[in-house]
């Protein structure tokens, strides 16, 4: 007869032996997901051509009084003292929408995006779709000193979210959706496919794996496509070729100005949340934060307008090197200031464009003491450097910079300063400004990946093979005797129950038959073991990784397993144990940790002439 073990779970086998394995897990469920994704892209194109024109529409609005969709600087106006009172408006609008509406349209997108994938299953609200880029746009018409990067994103992977919602999908694959129309999104508004996609497998994805990198991928192309028909072509900051190669000097003053771009991205972070600090203490609701930091950003834009609104022609002409040394100090101290500001106070705004503007003014402050390589050339380096450590992506901030400009010349000045500002910002910061508003929250991300020793050492490598194994025709006392205690191996509780040819038939515990002995009886004296044990077993392979093991382990419940040779091997050759799996990643902490001379250097030439020395007399 068969018998269970109480508290254990009958699951489907999975067996899987080396010649089984695969590099990818990715099935073809990708292509329905592919082809979602698809769809998603052509809808976040058409809402970052909303998100733009809601913005030039509240810009006109607000600075111009006057109906009207085209992009605007608020620098032209003429409002003169009555300019600073418009932040502080359309902030007090902001506020009401985040207390009454949602208050997820608060920051600046990206952590929001990391949220919903992190703890909320991928699922977002339907009515951020609709608020967030409403208050986006209200906050940079009025002046807000953001880009519509940041929102952008969190709403093309809010449609891309509640489109994944409409069907019968998994946690993991309405992250991928949601994560395609983020990329999307950004992919649309700046003219960059390729950063769009390295931006989500650095920030967002969590993972690189076909299943999901693909989908992401096709979206992103889709909506970089379809800006052609809706937005024009890029790049969005053309500029003239810069030289292709500059020497061991320029490779110098790059390797500067990654490193003063670092620092500028500490200083903006630390900067940030300082003022988000400051705001918590003040003795009045949330709600009203963003019209104080309205104050500073309308004085801000009174003594430098070029402050105000997004920025791209402060960008572009930074980039092209047509700035007086007045505009490159007033963005690197008023831009920088309320941004600071009005980010901390918790208004609705992007990342992006800022902290682009604020990088390619350093470029233009190193521009009077390095090396000259043509207009624009430091401003770019900085720019794609300071955006590289702010968001502690590096090859996005790469890759970013050469699609806004299409300057391929850039790239190994860009890597050499990306990467040295990318190493100074994670040694001088537990956190960047992304994850610090998450980890504020209660929650830890790290955002480093790695290969889980799980997935590259086999069950042969840590099975044990000193075990003991019961007889199927043992009976219940013979078995009681065999698992006495001092009976070795020490600790085992399991034992697999075999027949002569050392095949497992089954799995009994210490327990059961101790438990079965205490309450024996006429008749269960007389049971042989075989029919007192759990059938069939779950097992596991010698040739299989662990990781398919510990899947099993967490789907049955049982964490100790008998190991067979194969799948038509049901011989008995060891025992595993989630001890076991713990050994490997012991392991691999040990191959971090342990460090070692392997090869020592000796210099036989130098011996020899030690010893021929003849000593003077």
């Amino acid at each position: 007869m068969t018998k269970s073990l109480p508290g254990h779970l009958a699951v489907n086998q999975k067996k899987k032996s080396s010649n089984e394995l695969r590099d990818f897990t990715t099935t073809p469920h990708v292509i329905p997901i592919s082809l979602l994704a698809i769809a998603i892209g052509i809808i976040a194109s058409f809402v970052a051509w909303l998100l733009l024109k809601l913005i030039g529409f509240f810009t006109n609005i607000f600075y111009y009084q006057r109906i009207d969709t085209a992009l605007s600087s608020p620098a032209g106006n003429h409002l003169g003292l009555w300019a600073i009172a418009i932040p502080v408006i359309g902030s007090l609008i902001i506020g009401l929408m985040a207390r009454y509406g949602s208050e997820k349209i608060r920051g600046h997108g990206i952590p929001e995006a990391i949220e919903s994938i992190l703890m909320n299953g991928s699922r977002v609200h339907p009515r951020l779709a609709v608020l967030k880029p409403i208050s986006a746009a209200i906050s940079i018409g009025s002046g807000g000193p953001f880009g519509a990067e940041g929102p952008i994103i969190m709403t093309g992977g809010a449609f891309g979210s509640l489109i994944a919602q409409l069907f019968h999908l998994t946690s993991a694959e309405r992250k991928t959706l949601l994560v395609a129309g983020a990329a999307a999104g950004m992919a649309a508004v700046f003219a960059t496919p390729l950063a769009a996609v390295l931006l989500a497998v650095e920030l967002l994805l969590f993972e690189w794996k076909p299943r999901s990198v693909i989908p992401v991928a096709l979206a992103s192309v889709t909506a970089g496509a379809a800006r052609r028909y809706i937005l024009g072509l890029g790049p969005l900051f053309p500029v003239p070729p810069h030289p292709a190669f500059i020497g061991p000097q320029g490779l110098l003053g790059c390797a500067i100005a990654g490193l003063l771009a670092g620092l500028l991205s500490a200083l903006l972070t630390q900067g940030v949340y300082a003022a988000e600090d400051l705001f918590h203490k003040l003795p009045i609701h949330w709600m009203w934060w963003p019209a104080i930091a309205g104050v500073f950003v309308g004085i801000g834009g009174l003594f430098f307008p070029q402050a105000l609104g997004v920025g791209y022609d402060v960008i572009g002409l930074l980039l092209r090197g047509n700035v007086t040394l007045h505009i490159i100090l007033g963005v690197l101290i008023v831009k920088s200031l309320i941004w600071i500001i009005s980010l901390g106070s918790g208004t609705s705004g992007g990342v992006v464009a800022p902290v682009l503007m604020t990088g390619a003014a350093l470029g233009g402050l190193e521009a009077l003491f390095l090396p000259h390589y043509g207009p624009g050339f430091w401003a770019l380096v900085s720019m794609g450097a300071t955006l590289a450590a702010t968001m502690s992506c590096p090859f996005t901030g790469i890759v970013f910079a050469i699609e806004l400009t299409h300057d391929l010349n850039m790239l190994l000045p860009l890597l050499i300063a990306s990467f040295l500002a990318y190493g100074l910002i994670v040694l001088a910061m537990r956190r960047s400004i992304l994850t610090e508003k998450i980890s504020r929250r209660g929650y830890h991300l790290s955002r480093e990946y790695a290969l889980d020793p799980l997935e590259i050492l086999f069950v042969r490598e840590v099975m044990r093979t000193n075990v003991v194994a019961l007889p199927a025709e043992a009976s219940l006392e013979e078995a009681c005797d065999l698992i006495r205690p001092g009976q070795k191996p020490h600790g085992q509780h399991l034992f697999p129950v075999v027949d002569d040819s050392q095949r497992v038939l089954g799995v009994v515990s210490r327990n059961y038959l101790t438990k079965l002995f205490d309450e024996r009886s006429a008749q269960t004296s007389r049971m042989f073991l075989g029919e007192t044990a759990v059938h069939p077993p779950v097992v596991a392979y010698a040739e299989e990784p662990l990781r398919v093991v510990a899947h099993r382990m967490f789907e049955s419940g049982f964490t100790r397993m008998p190991v067979v040779a194969g799948e038509d091997d049901n011989r008995l050759v060891g025992m595993v144990a989630l001890h076991d799996l713990m050994q490997a990643h012991s392991r691999s902490l040990e191959e971090e940790r342990a460090r070692e001379r392997v090869l020592r250097l000796r210099m036989p030439l130098l011996g020899r002439m030690q010893t021929s020395r003849v000593p003077q007399p």
